[in-house]
């Protein structure tokens, strides 16, 4: 039937086509995270509790922060385990050895970010990011620079 039809057998190292994963995105996302962190930090409550008009600009203003920030770590997260379980083989541990504690830590850190407004913890999951950048582009060979936004 495969004959008849004309139909190849494509073969593929990973889940998807190379070049689909990249910790670009989970990248993207934990800068966002670290931003929003800046910025609920940052935000002061008006001096007057009582201005119903101030006090409702600066909670719409700290719940939408909040909400951007549990988003993005949300979605870093995500990104996180695609490269983790999709990309990544065992063949990869031999190499990596902490390969599976460097991603466990940084999906923790996602949840930590998620449940606190803690600098910190934002500034490590930026640093576990940037390990996994550099092991998934020394696995392809290729070296690509750590570069951020901010």
């Amino acid at each position: 039937m495969f004959k008849k039809l004309k139909i190849q057998t494509a073969m593929a190292h990973c889940d998807g086509p190379c070049g689909v994963y990249d910790p670009a995105s989970a990248r993207i996302a934990a800068e966002a995270v670290l931003s929003m962190t800046k910025k609920i930090l940052a935000l002061t409550p008006p001096e007057d509790t009582k201005d119903a008009k101030a006090m409702a600009a600066y909670l719409n203003t700290m719940s939408r922060y909040v909400a951007i920030k549990e988003e993005q770590a949300h979605l870093t997260k995500e990104e996180l385990l695609v490269l983790w379980t999709d990309y990544f083989k065992p063949k990869h541990l031999e190499s990596y050895p902490d390969l599976h504690d460097t991603f466990w830590n940084a999906t923790k850190l996602c949840s930590t970010v998620k449940v606190e407004v803690n600098l910190e913890h934002a500034n490590e999951l930026m640093e576990a990011i940037k390990k996994i950048h550099y092991i998934f582009w020394d696995t392809k060979n290729r070296k690509v620079e750590w570069v951020t936004s901010s």
